[in-house]
């Protein structure tokens, strides 16, 4: 990929900061991590703590502080397949599979012959259920079938985080706007535009929301946006984070993150398996 002098402002899964050359790219640290106590050696999973700071804005649009979030993500050389393996996972385990067609055994009818076979000048023809004519069975049609695939819960987790910390690590990639759930006394989508054109937010730009608790105000006066998505903890999703032109956090959900997917909560999941592995 061509490399550029500053970093997109799109987080598209190729354009994203994180999938560009190492020359812009924020130090990391990088922590090896595998399961102790087990006799099967396995390969260690490498990830990077990578801090990036995020400015704080009041509702009224002023820069009022800053916070940090410093999640856990993929090393430079395997983020693109990570977060790749796991968009895949999510998009094909949407199909439900439910596409069928008939083949000649299935259709109805076709049991007796058209017409006589010699004397007629046409085709021999036993069935008008052939899939040469119409009405008749398919021919390699699509039948039911299961398209989900599996993926490991932590490469999951890994690739949620390698995209939030590449969209922090981009210029002008991601806020964070304190808390404003009671600031809407009704639901009314023109307050909600002004107010995130005080925030510097384009309403033609695809923008991620991500709160802890929304507010039935809230909720109501940014569903009619077409480029937002409105988020919790429990619906925050990889492909709406790649879709995103900008992401707009708030303090709780700034805590929510370092703490989900930080480097300290990965050591507390290393440690709890170390823990049940002893115990068995």
């Amino acid at each position: 990929m061509a490399s550029s002098a500053t970093a997109p402002n799109s987080l598209s899964f190729f354009s994203s900061s994180l999938f560009l050359s190492s020359s812009h790219q924020i130090p990391k640290t990088y922590v090896s991590v595998s399961k102790l106590g087990s006799g099967r050696v396995s390969k260690p999973l490498s990830v990077a703590s990578q801090l990036a700071t995020l400015p704080i804005i009041s509702f009224e649009g002023e820069k009022v502080g800053e916070t940090y979030l410093d999640l856990k993500t993929a090393p430079e050389y395997t983020a693109r397949s990570v977060v790749h393996r796991a968009i895949v996972t999510d998009l094909q385990n949407k199909r439900r599979g439910t596409a069928s067609t008939l083949t000649r055994g299935e259709v109805r009818g076709g049991g007796i012959k058209p017409y006589s076979q010699k004397k007629t000048g046409n085709a021999r023809r036993g069935s008008q259920r052939t899939p040469l004519r119409p009405g008749g069975g398919v021919v390699f049609g699509p039948r039911p079938k299961d398209w989900s695939i599996k993926i490991n819960r932590k490469e999951k987790k890994l690739a949620i985080s390698t995209a939030i910390s590449s969209a922090a690590s981009a210029e002008g990639g991601a806020i964070v706007v304190e808390e404003f759930g009671e600031k809407f006394e009704k639901p009314k989508t023109k307050d909600f535009l002004a107010a995130m054109k005080r925030w510097g937010l384009d309403p033609k730009e695809k923008a991620m929301f991500l709160m802890i608790d929304v507010d039935e105000n809230v909720a109501k006066s940014s569903r009619n946006i077409g480029t937002l998505r409105m988020l919790t903890p429990r619906t925050l999703n990889l492909f709406d984070i790649l879709n995103s032109d900008k992401l707009v956090l708030t303090p709780a959900a700034v805590e929510f993150l370092n703490a989900r997917y930080g480097v300290d909560a990965l050591e507390e999941e290393d440690e709890d398996d170390t823990e049940e592995e002893a115990e068995e």
